[in-house]
């Protein structure tokens, strides 16, 4: 092997080594760029510096996924809705629980003009996923205020965890709603709705009856069905609202103010 060839296979080498590469000695490692870590509690302390308005605008979206080009062209729409708060994706962020999809997909959203949160999905579970989404946007279940709202996201993907009864965390989720000293109104925020197949049944029914119970809930979020729906499930008093994926290049805009609630479509 003569000087110049040795010279070019390390230099190729080396490429494979970076950090930010395309590729990665192991797939599942977890290697963040720097400020690319804690990310949901850094955008909740972005939106507490804005001033909440007596009337909340905000988008739902969901499932990223491979869908990078479609999710290009959400920011772009998102960008152009006027009097929004902040962004909530509903969750599959990734599509293998690669950290480097979940790098990929920050580096679209960070181009939104609000903070994003988001929620774990159940693609995001897969591999070494758990890791890497605490690594980069904090804890699997949290909660946070703003304005008159308190927001709970809560992970729902249960298959993934073989419904072995500790997911969705019910407890936790009974401790959040009870934890409202100031009577807020409080939207539940998770990937997998309590009525699908992906959700444990064997919690499906405390789960929805804690939401129908507290007087201060009446919306809940999801995203994982790739298609809109909205309507009271149970016939509770519980709306819940489902976004659709970036794929079928859609998203809701959801208004909210005392006393009412507004969702609408949008498709780009």
């Amino acid at each position: 092997m003569n000087r110049v060839t040795l010279l070019l296979l390390l230099f190729f080498l080396l490429s494979l080594a970076s950090c930010d590469s395309l590729f990665l000695y192991n797939p599942n490692q977890v290697t963040l760029l720097n400020g690319q870590s804690n990310l949901n509690n850094k955008n909740i302390s972005l939106l507490a510096s804005n001033p909440p308005q007596d009337t909340l605008r905000f988008i739902l979206m969901g499932d990223t996924q491979r869908w990078y080009d479609e999710s290009e062209d959400f920011v772009k729409s998102a960008n152009s809705q006027k009097e929004i708060s902040f962004v909530l994706h509903a969750g599959d962020i990734s599509d293998f629980g690669l950290a480097q999809e979940l790098k990929w997909v920050d580096r679209i959203m960070s181009r939104l003009n609000v903070p994003y949160m988001t929620v774990i999905g159940n693609h995001d579970i897969i591999a070494n996923g758990p890791d890497a989404y605490k690594k980069m946007f904090g804890p699997l279940d949290y909660s946070f205020t703003y304005g008159n709202y308190k927001f709970i996201f809560i992970n729902t993907n249960s298959r993934e965890y073989a419904f072995d009864g500790t997911v969705p965390n019910v407890p936790w989720l009974r401790a959040q709603l009870a934890d409202n000293p100031d009577g807020k109104e409080m939207i539940v925020v998770g990937h997998v709705p309590p009525y699908d197949n992906d959700f444990d049944k064997k919690l499906e029914p405390e789960f929805a009856g804690l939401l129908r119970d507290n007087p201060n809930v009446n919306m809940s979020l999801y995203g994982h069905q790739h298609s809109f729906t909205d309507g009271e499930y149970y016939k509770d008093g519980v709306r819940y609202v489902v976004t659709t994926s970036m794929g079928a290049r859609g998203y809701l805009l959801i208004k909210l103010w005392k006393g009412g609630q507004e969702v609408k479509r949008i498709e780009f």
